[in-house]
């Protein structure tokens, strides 16, 4: 037996009997409808009752509409109010909003318009309610500062580090770039008992190879041109704590000589100086090539090979771990509203779709930053699929032809028609104007010209 789904529950609360009634035959086939004839005894329904949306008269004896709509709002999860009046001012439209209504309608009611209206405000309140149980669940899954998951794959990883950070031994970790490998060292320090230590991170592949070694274990004054004084190195500085190495397998082997001895003895010499220098460090390292490859093709050390992979873990790419993708788009909305002082929803069901269909070789960094742009361009108050940038929309409509209905071509599996059909749709809701077009597909304008070149759309 399929179950039916619940209604949502309206609360009609006018003084006038005709007006209520014919509100509760124009919607009880869509909606579970109670009515009220004046304020007060509205209260009591919503007392006694969870309704989703209220609907009030302005003008009633006793309580106002207003007033109402004031003591509802201040009641602990309240239901929506959208106010119904014959008396349709800017002001009472203004007074309405400042005291908390959804929105604001004149009589006579167009049935129209407020099947529309309460069609948004129940999907405002469901993104509301969504947002919510993400933050509960975000909660539940926060294992460290800014990692997050509850698939399968990331509690393996939570637990990992669980386990492993309280120890000194060295860590590897592996997986493709922008998995999160930086996160899970800051994790692993903040967990151990160097924490109240340095915890110092160096990018091996910026670095020039005399560089690095200055930049990693110091050097004397004159030990090089321009080495006018003594500098102090990472592991030095890092004493106490960690030292995380990110892109390993990019170093040369001369530093990778110097890296083994302070692996197996804890002493090193700064470049150009005779004192050896002991430093209780815990390094972790990371990269996103085979380590095992560079080892059989002598283009990295073996025996340094095995002293950093004495505890190893991999980072799963987020295409392997698709259920945390909801959680890390709220996660990220949450951090973007903040930082450029917006208040969006949350994400329409289909652009999550979308995004949880893209492949993401850029992994979390790349659903990050497209978050990020989502935030920064829309100017609605919900993200939808048109907020997409159009490399992912037409990257998903290539792969999967699904969550982009009427855009798409007929073929899901032929990206060129796909492809066309986006820029087509694109150019048509924009008045054929190329740069509005070339913004809402998320391309340049010189690669929509290449494109509609390609497409032989020229005369568009």
């Amino acid at each position: 037996m399929v179950m039916s789904e619940k209604k949502s529950k309206i609360l009609i609360i006018d003084d006038e009997r005709n007006t209520r009634e014919g509100l509760e035959r124009a919607l009880k086939a869509e909606y579970d409808i109670v009515l009220a004839e004046d304020a007060e005894k509205g209260l009591d329904q919503i007392t006694a009752d969870n309704f989703d949306i209220v609907l009030t008269d302005l003008r009633m004896p006793g309580l106002d509409g207003l007033s109402l709509i004031k003591r509802v709002k201040a009641m602990e999860n309240p239901p929506d109010c959208i106010m119904l009046t014959a008396f349709g001012t800017v002001e009472n439209a203004v007074e309405a909003m400042k005291s908390g209504a959804y929105d604001y309608l004149t009589k006579p009611i167009n049935l129209d318009n407020l099947e529309l209206l309460l069609k948004r405000a129940l999907e405002s309140r469901r993104l509301k309610r969504e947002n919510t149980e993400l933050r509960s669940g975000l909660a539940a899954t926060y294992s460290f500062k800014n990692m997050i998951g509850k698939s399968a794959a990331m509690h393996q990883i939570f637990d990992t580090l669980h386990q492993i950070a309280p120890a000194r031994s060295t860590v590897l970790l592996t997986g493709d770039s922008g998995t999160g490998k930086e996160l899970a060292a800051r994790a692993l320090h903040q967990q151990s008992n160097r924490a109240d230590n340095p915890f110092i991170t160096v990018h091996c592949a910026a670095l020039s190879t005399n560089l690095l070694e200055s930049e990693l274990f110091g050097h004397e004054k004159g030990a090089f041109t321009g080495a006018y004084e003594r500098r102090i190195g990472r592991f030095e500085a890092a004493d106490g704590g960690t030292i995380f190495l990110d892109e390993i397998g990019e170093i040369e082997p001369q530093v990778q000589v110097t890296l083994l001895r302070i692996l197996e003895t804890r002493t090193f010499e700064r470049v150009g100086g005779t004192v050896t220098i002991e430093s209780d460090v815990r390094l972790i390292a990371a990269t996103n090539c085979d380590l095992k490859k560079q080892v059989d093709e002598r283009k990295f050390r073996e025996d340094l090979y095995y002293r950093l992979d004495v505890l190893h873990i991999h980072m799963p790419s987020l295409r392997g771990r698709r259920e945390d993708i909801p959680l890390l788009l709220k996660h990220y909305l949450d951090e973007f509203n903040a930082e450029n002082a917006k208040e969006i929803q949350g994400f329409v069901p289909e652009a999550v779709n979308v995004l949880s269909q893209y492949h993401w070789p850029g992994n979390v960094r790349e659903l990050r930053n497209c978050v990020e742009r989502m935030v920064v361009m829309t100017q609605n108050e919900t993200l939808a699929v048109e907020d997409i940038p159009g490399t992912i929309r037409i990257a998903v409509a290539g792969d999967e032809g699904t969550g982009l209905t009427g855009i798409v071509g007929t073929d899901s599996l032929d990206m060129e028609a796909n492809e066309r059909s986006l820029i087509l749709k694109a150019l048509k809701d924009c008045d054929g104007n190329r740069s509005a077009a070339a913004r809402k597909l998320g391309i340049s304008r010189r690669t929509l010209h290449r494109k509609l070149n390609q497409y032989k759309l020229r005369e568009m």
